[in-house]
């Protein structure tokens, strides 16, 4: 009956969670800050986990028609998140840096070549909150690509007592997205990863 329920659920959910997701969209005033040009280029996409209410419409709006794939864990919750992003046109990976990280990551370096750009939340699936992964850092580093980082800011929202303090705008509401391209060439690891960190904290609801 589980089983049942939760085959249901990958069906019925993502298609009623995209719904919402675009109704807010439409209902809020937007106003999109772009702190560096973004421009066609292929890049490596970023957002924290608690954002992915907003941040991937954002992604399309500015990317509108560029071919990208997403990072998305394996677990059931990855499912939900993975159907719902599948219709933004955006196709998911599956795995995290917990679970297949090697399998994924692999698949996202694919993903790369063929020119698609790879979308992954570094605090992701399972926190901690606002935390860089190692496989963001590395994606971007050996790919040699730039990082598209996507951030919000609400006036008034919604703060779910989720492990990432999930945001949801309420309608009518002000929405500020801070967009920027950040280039980490020449940095090692640990610098690159203190860096990327910085610059997503500056702009994100605590």
């Amino acid at each position: 009956m589980k089983d049942l329920l939760r085959q249901a659920g990958q069906v019925v959910i993502p298609p009623v969670a995209y719904l919402l997701m675009r109704i807010v969209w439409y209902t809020t005033f937007k106003k999109f800050h772009f702190i560096t040009s973004i421009g066609e280029e292929q890049h490596v996409c970023v957002c924290w986990h608690g954002e992915l209410f907003m941040s991937p419409q954002a992604y399309r709006k500015i990317h509108k028609n560029h071919p990208a794939s997403a990072i998305i864990s394996s677990h059931f919750d990855g499912s939900l998140i993975a159907g719902t992003l599948n219709l933004l046109g955006i196709r998911p990976l599956r795995g995290s840096s917990r679970k297949g990280a090697q399998k994924v990551l692999l698949q996202a370096f694919k993903s790369i070549r063929r020119g698609e750009e790879v979308l992954i939340t570094p605090d992701g699936p399972k926190g901690p909150r606002h935390h860089m992964s190692d496989g963001a850092i590395g994606l971007a580093l050996k790919s040699k690509l730039p990082v598209f980082v996507m951030n919000f800011k609400a006036e008034n929202y919604w703060q779910l007592k989720s492990w990432d303090r999930f945001v949801i705008p309420k309608p009518f509401t002000k929405v500020d997205f801070y967009i920027q391209s950040i280039s980490l060439e020449g940095m090692e690891h640990k610098e690159a990863r203190a860096y990327l960190l910085a610059q997503m904290l500056k702009n994100t609801i605590m």
